[in-house]
């Protein structure tokens, strides 16, 4: 006994080693890009890891006048909030009909039409997509807003079915006794059971449509229209690239969805670790 616990309190170096190594992969590359931000391109081309000798604010205020910044965040925060809305209400209903109806051959495969989808790359649809969406004149942030929908589906199924079995059906039966419908039913009982699974997939959605910029691309073919991972490109020149620009407007972009993963990161993980266990 004395041993095991003297074996618990040892510290274990190697796993230690490797997270330090998993934290530096992901701190050094951002101090860079603050650093970078903060410098003029003289201080840049001097060195590329030093702190700046001065903070450089105005590198902030001419990305958001290049980039057209608070259009393209609007873009944004239309398509994402749409996207999260419709994916928590059309994906959830889905997965209920396919969790309760599984033992049905017609679901059964449903739920395996769904589940395959995750393992067709994007860029293998992307040209039929991009020209039919062109041809139904989708090419717009609605259009992004119903594919972001869609091409959800499969992920969010997965996830969401697995949960749904884990409720037990005597509340159902005794809601349908007590004269519920079925619609009653799942928005007045089951949806509300879901909350830590719509906690998870409405943060991955967040982050997947706001980060997202190869289906904007391939989409959007009106500038006006652009999302911000989109606006970014302005700062690429065919010879050149501003970095101290660009690395400023990566920041603005970046910090909502950084605020929005620290204060929801234990339900992401929660949430994902639950589905997992209980599919």
């Amino acid at each position: 006994m004395t041993a095991q616990t003297g074996d618990a309190k040892r510290p274990n170096w190697g796993v230690t080693l490797l997270l330090c190594l998993g934290a530096l992969t992901i701190l050094f590359p951002l101090y860079l890009a603050v650093v970078t931000a903060l410098k003029t391109p003289q201080e840049l081309a001097n060195s590329v890891f030093a702190l700046p000798s001065t903070f450089r604010w105005q590198n902030f205020t001419e990305a958001i006048r290049l980039t057209n910044f608070f259009t393209a965040f609007r873009t944004s925060a239309l398509v994402t909030v749409s996207v999260v809305v419709l994916t928590l209400i059309t994906n959830s209903l889905v997965a209920y009909a396919i969790a309760r109806n599984q033992h049905k051959r017609f679901f059964r495969y449903l739920y395996y039409y769904f589940i395959s989808a995750l393992f067709i790359p994007f860029p293998i649809i992307m040209l039929p997509v991009v020209r039919q969406t062109s041809a139904w004149g989708m090419d717009n942030p609605y259009g992004l807003i119903f594919l972001y929908v869609v091409y959800g589906l499969s992920f969010n199924i997965f996830v969401y079915v697995g949960y749904i079995k884990s409720i037990p059906r005597e509340l159902e039966e005794a809601a349908l006794i007590d004269g519920a419908t079925t619609w009653q039913t799942f928005w007045k009982i089951i949806f509300p059971l879901l909350a830590p699974m719509n906690a998870t997939v409405g943060i991955l959605t967040c982050l997947w449509a706001w980060n997202d910029f190869l289906l904007p691309l391939v989409i959007i073919s009106d500038p006006q229209f652009a999302t911000l991972p989109l606006v970014q490109y302005i700062f690429q020149g065919q010879f050149s690239t501003n970095y101290n620009l660009a690395f400023a407007s990566y920041l603005m972009t970046l910090a909502p969805m950084v605020i929005v993963y620290l204060l929801a990161q234990r339900w992401i993980i929660s949430g994902v670790t639950q589905g997992a266990v209980k599919g």
